[in-house]
């Protein structure tokens, strides 16, 4: 036996705690575990803790950027993470899996130190994992130092040359089949295509909508320090970066709200579109959670019209309820569904169908919708769209307009919908293309006509598409 002196026993060190990175980490397993969405998760999170008085400004903004930033790269990062493990992925058990990303995303999309980043998602992982865990997080991230975030898409995305969507979709964090999707959307090189994409990886600002009659702009920018109007609609104001919306008396009041100013033109065209005879009654067919509903029935006060919300879901019936609350003119929010209608045929003299989707227009927002959604997922929507716009037309009077608008700039949910529903027989109603390109005054690139896409590079806005119709008979 050696007589050489044995050392003391470490004393056991508890991890210190790191609120920040453990509400990232919260947010991420209701994501993967629960299907939700981060942009409904984290909100009320941050709330809590700055009401525990354990969050400043600078906290908050840090959560928010380990929870968007490792969510909008995880494809990139699982590459890098795929050549850094001795094991799968898919065996990797999905908590360590988050702490890891977390971690890669300090490491090679912040200008945290190295050190600092392995060292906090350690102490992370010792908090919520266990030591043992702990030790395979602390050698995996010590092997993603090596590199740079250029340095490692070098080594794990395949040449452009031999493989353009793979290689994209790497480099910039997207699905395969979305970056093919897109591509063939733009219609252009490869250029503009990277631009998109970049622009789905960047934070969307925070746009409010002042409601006519209710509120205005100039309000908005008196009490919104540092922000400035939108860029095309006449209803919006864009916050300065870490600006909080709820802190607005008019916001607060339901006067105004937040809406992305590709939705706020969506609205807009449909009230400007031109109409002869009586304009009344207006219908919002998919109605929650109420965005749109609210500044169309602001605008239809202002005519004298009333607006009707329909939505199939109850829960988001009632937020159309919440938002509509105060509208000066007459609405009335029903819980019906769209495809069923529960008012009598020819019934309304503007109509607007804001149809479900798969969202591959709003990846600025819910970042994790890219890595959920799947190429099944288009055929699964394309029934309900053509019967949503359908019974939309059979809904308007002979002479009106219908709306028909979707958060997606792909082909088979956007023009594709409409042509097949106007070349069908049988749909009880006949209809013609309004040129919707004349009612976004100002909007360039707006693409051939008559319908209108919108997209985050060139407009600063969901990509947002519109097609305007007129019932013939």
């Amino acid at each position: 036996m050696s007589n050489r002196p044995r050392r003391p026993a470490r004393p056991y060190r508890r991890p210190r705690p790191d609120p920040v990175r453990e509400l990232a980490f919260e947010v991420l397993r209701a994501v993967d575990e629960r299907d939700a969405y981060a942009n409904l998760v984290l909100p009320p999170l941050l709330d809590k803790a700055r009401a525990s008085g354990g969050f400043d400004t600078r906290d908050a903004a840090l959560a928010t950027e380990l929870v968007y930033g490792t969510l909008r790269r995880q494809g990139t990062y699982d590459a890098v993470l795929a050549a850094c493990t001795d094991r799968p992925l898919r065996e990797v058990d999905p908590p360590v899996l988050d702490v890891l990303s977390l971690g890669v995303h300090q490491l090679l999309g912040t200008r945290i130190p190295d050190h600092a980043a392995v060292s906090a998602t350690v102490e992370l992982a010792r908090r919520v994992l266990g030591d043992g865990r702990a030790k395979f997080v602390n050698a995996v991230l010590r092997r993603v130092t090596a590199h740079s975030l250029d340095g490692w898409l070098e080594r794990v995305a395949p040449p452009y040359e031999e493989d353009p969507e793979e290689h994209l979709g790497i480099v910039h964090g997207h699905p395969r089949w979305v970056v093919s999707a897109l591509w063939d959307a733009l219609g252009s090189g490869r250029t503009e295509l990277e631009e998109m994409l970049a622009a789905n990886n960047e934070r969307p600002e925070v746009t409010l909508v002042a409601r006519p009659g209710r509120s205005t702009t100039d309000e908005l920018l008196a009490a919104a320090e540092d922000s400035r109007p939108g860029h095309w609609s006449p209803y919006a104001v864009r916050m300065a970066e870490g600006g909080d919306p709820g802190a607005l008396e008019a916001v607060r009041e339901g006067r105004a709200g937040v809406q992305d100013e590709g939705s706020q033109l969506v609205a807009a065209a449909l009230a400007d579109a031109p109409l002869e005879g009586p304009d009344s009654r207006w219908l919002d067919g998919c109605a929650g959670p109420g965005g749109k509903a609210a500044l169309l029935a602001a605008l239809a006060a202002r005519r004298g019209a009333a607006l009707v919300a329909a939505e199939k879901r109850p829960h988001r019936a009632r937020l159309v309820v919440r938002a509509l609350e105060g509208n000066p003119g007459p609405f009335q929010v029903l819980t019906a569904d769209g495809t069923r209608p529960a008012w009598r045929p020819a019934a309304f003299d503007r109509v607007l169908v804001d149809v479900p989707c798969t969202g591959l227009g709003a990846l600025r927002r819910r970042p994790e919708a890219r890595w959920r959604r799947r190429p099944g997922d288009l055929a699964g929507f394309a029934p309900l769209q053509r019967a949503l716009l359908t019974h939309a037309l059979r809904s308007a009077r002979p002479g009106g307009v219908v709306g028909y608008a979707t958060c997606s700039p792909h082909p088979a949910e956007t023009r594709a919908v409409v042509d097949d529903v106007l070349a069908a027989s049988g749909t009880g109603a006949t209809a013609e293309w309004i040129d919707a390109r004349p009612l976004l005054p100002g909007v360039p690139e707006l693409g051939e006509g008559p319908d209108i896409q919108l997209w985050p590079h060139r407009h600063g806005t969901d990509a947002m598409y519109l097609a305007l119709l007129r019932r013939t008979a």
